[in-house]
């Protein structure tokens, strides 16, 4: 940099709201610092689409510089990264709006907004993923050169203002913007090539946001598994959260229809829809009502030294169990209780099913051990060993409950 010869320096200050708003960007939002050169990777590709698009109606905008590309350069002399692209550039303006003013950047309306009471991840609705570059940078400088001005060079340390000036002799673009990273001492792991191709492998394709979202499909399409990819997903800064808005809503609504129409398009087709209904349906399943306590509140609840027990009571309202009348299960089941009324192994089998439904609904059991005992009692039946030859190890096994025992716990299953 000392060999390039630079034309008059003009010093702007950034205003008070910059200085937080990286304070904000560096200690709280970003959980993941490697996150920056997505976002400068992400700006440059935004560049390159820029330029196409103006290509298509003006085909000497790429006269200047003909092939579209975004490079990464690491420096290990000099400790710096540079993020190249032959985009559309920025004239000086741009530079001093983009980079520099607050109502052109996003940060005024973002500092507006927080004061107002809103959520601090709705920050990435404006717009200033560019400052994620001081998570790893002590100094940028940004070399920029659009078809309708001259090159010139934005510098900043953080430290309250920025210079820009016009780049005479400097390495000349063409067109495009060269970003340059000095990394702190810290981060130099960011000029490791292995370290860069697998973030830009990890980044540049796709953005991975989260495997389970609650918001895109109901709970009585559980059983559907999938990838929703889409552009129009709103994201936070970090982009590893979703932000609440329409296009969730719309999301979701396209997702059930889709899942529905293929529920029909399956049973057009006997066989594959007895394929479909053997692999997801359940036989059955144990629900609350509606404004009673969940599984989760309930076992809170119970957890608590002072509870009111009138209170749980209430609140803990009835189950009810549902049976899917043309499961295997429950068929075979039907006709062992027809064929014999008094078989006890029926009824444990009936009381298994029901703990096992309490189980995967996220109750707990009141007895475990009884549970445990039902569950051997089937190993053994599995396996073929008599009870009398194996009575010797289960001295401590609970014998088969008593059909007073087994109503007083099902009472309050509709």
């Amino acid at each position: 940099m000392a060999d390039v010869k630079m034309g008059e320096v003009e010093t702007f200050a950034f205003q008070a709201e910059i200085n937080q708003l990286l304070s904000l960007i560096i200690n709280t939002f970003y959980s993941n610092k490697e996150i920056f050169l997505r976002e400068l990777i992400s700006n440059a590709s935004d560049a390159l689409d820029k330029i196409r698009f103006e290509s298509l109606t003006n085909k000497s905008k790429l006269d200047a510089q003909p092939e579209l590309f975004i490079r990464l350069v690491p420096d290990k002399t000099n400790n710096t990264l540079s993020i190249i692209d032959s985009g559309v550039g920025m004239t000086k303006a741009d530079l001093v709006n983009n980079l520099g003013t607050i109502a052109r950047s996003g940060t005024k309306e973002f500092m507006e907004a927080l004061q107002a009471g809103a959520d601090v991840s709705m920050i990435g609705q404006f717009g200033v993923g560019f400052y994620s570059a001081y998570l790893v940078a002590e100094r940028v400088v940004v070399t920029t050169k659009h078809n309708d001005d001259e090159q010139y060079v934005w510098e900043s340390q953080a430290g309250g203002s920025f210079t820009v000036t016009r780049d005479v002799n400097g390495e000349q673009l063409g067109r495009g913007t060269k970003i340059t990273l000095f990394l702190k001492e810290d981060q130099l792991e960011y000029l490791e090539e292995r370290k860069i191709k697998d973030l830009v492998k990890k980044h540049s394709e796709r953005v991975f946001i989260m495997d389970n979202c609650e918001e895109l499909i109901p709970e009585y399409l559980g059983f559907i598994k999938g990838v929703v990819d889409s552009d129009d997903l709103p994201l936070n800064i970090s982009r590893e959260m979703l932000q609440q808005n329409k296009i969730l809503k719309v999301i979701r609504k396209n997702l059930v229809k889709k899942c529905i129409e293929m529920f029909s398009e399956i049973a057009e087709n006997k066989e594959d829809y007895q394929k479909f209904y053997d692999a997801f349906s359940k036989n059955l399943k144990l629900v609350t009502g509606e404004y009673g306590w969940t599984a989760n509140m309930e076992r809170i609840m119970k957890a608590q030294a002072l509870r009111d027990s009138s209170m749980s009571s209430y609140m803990s309202s009835k189950k009810t169990m549902e049976i899917n009348p043309d499961n295997g299960i429950i068929e075979e089941l039907r006709k062992r209780a027809e064929a014999d009324k008094n078989d006890k192994s029926v009824k444990d089998l009936v009381l298994l099913l029901f703990e096992t439904a309490l189980l995967t609904s996220g109750f707990s059991l009141d007895d475990p051990n009884t549970f445990a005992a039902r569950i051997h009692r089937m190993l053994k039946l599995g396996l073929s060993i008599d009870e009398d030859e194996a009575a010797g190890d289960d001295t401590d096994m609970p014998a088969l409950e008593e059909d007073g025992a087994e109503e007083s716990k099902m009472e309050e299953v509709d």
